[in-house]
């Protein structure tokens, strides 16, 4: 692999086969309170806030922080996000979990989503927000070399940034988990009946978050169709009558095509590992191999035949899963580190 980082190849649990148990199996079984965190309100220029969740170095103050940003209706506390903040913590890094807007959980109510404060949300072309994170951490800590890494949305959201701010140098490098590189492609590759079964957990919990910010405030009723978006059965369906008009989009296709961030990794001057599997339930595989004519060089692209949507697990028997592609990513940022 280039700069000399050569990781150690994908082997899929056996007792874990096919791209749905992968998926699915960590939701289930891993645990979502691994590390301790500190929290912080984060002041956002519009009059918000993020709600951030901290990892503190132990005791290096020059030691490296990550910044890790999760997927689609995830938080601090999704399974992925604690197991690459308990990688960070072996290794004595600093690491800092951002909750995207409406997404942040109570720490003794984890099914609870935090609403916040402005007529917006999040998706998955939302860069902003983590604009001001990095600026902040690059303020407050010069000298500690930054790295971040997205799982899902929040990859997507990640490589848009990359693409969007090259040149300036704010990370020493990035990695990506799983990312759905064509956003009008995956929303349409799960429209299919094992497909449905992933739409209808992440919409039963959109749904209501639209509705209640159309409720809440004027401007976003004023853009918000609640009757399409309360009948949504789809991606395409929901971003069409909510996402795409709240965030200042025409319609989902409009949405879909500024951000994808298959038209931003031509654009990446910062090293960064994407990790995806070839039987991602939530991407057409040929989005692959398109995303590898597309990528800058700055980008490197690793393909596994296996390990779902955010899955890669490995190990012998479930008692001792492991989870290759968030250590992979990890491993990666130590590379760059040095």
């Amino acid at each position: 692999m280039q700069n000399g980082f050569h990781p150690t190849s994908y082997k899929a649990a056996w007792w874990l086969p096919g791209a749905h148990p992968q998926t699915v199996w960590g939701r289930a079984q891993r645990s979502k309170t691994l590390v301790a965190m500190r929290r912080e309100a984060l002041p956002t220029p519009d009059g918000d806030e993020l709600l951030i969740d901290h990892l503190d170095a132990p005791s290096a103050e020059n030691a490296p922080r990550v910044i890790l940003l999760h997927g689609l209706e995830g938080s601090s506390y999704s399974v992925y996000m604690q197991g690459m903040m308990q990688l960070a913590q072996a290794r004595g890094w600093a690491a800092t979990a951002v909750n995207f807007r409406s997404c942040a959980r109570l720490p003794d109510n984890l099914t609870y989503m935090i609403p916040n404060n402005r007529p917006r949300m999040y998706h998955s072309g939302e860069t902003t927000d983590m604009d001001h994170v990095f600026r902040t951490f690059r303020a407050r800590e010069p000298e500690r070399p930054l790295f971040a890494v997205g799982v899902s949305l929040g990859g997507n959201a990640l490589l848009k940034w990359l693409g969007e701010h090259a040149g300036e140098n704010l990370l020493r490098g990035a990695a990506t988990l799983s990312v759905p590189y064509d956003l009008g492609a995956g929303s349409k590759h799960l429209e299919t009946p094992v497909g449905r079964f992933y739409l209808r957990n992440f919409l039963k919990t959109l749904i209501p978050k639209a509705v209640r910010c159309a409720k809440t405030f004027p401007e976003a009723a004023a853009r918000i169709d609640v009757a399409a978006t309360e009948r949504s059965e789809t991606f395409w369906t929901f971003d069409d009558a909510a996402t795409g008009p709240l965030h200042g989009f025409k319609d989902a296709r409009e949405y879909y095509t500024l951000c994808s961030s298959i038209h931003f990794v031509g654009r990446i001057d910062t090293p960064t590992l994407c990790i995806s599997a070839a039987d991602d339930p939530f991407l057409p595989r040929r989005v692959l191999g398109e995303v590898e004519q597309a990528k800058s060089n700055a980008v490197r692209l690793l393909i596994t035949p296996n390990g779902g949507h955010v899955g890669f697990v490995a190990g012998p028997r479930p008692k001792y899963a492991r989870y290759w592609a968030e250590e992979t990513a990890l491993a990666w940022l130590a590379h760059l580190a040095g």
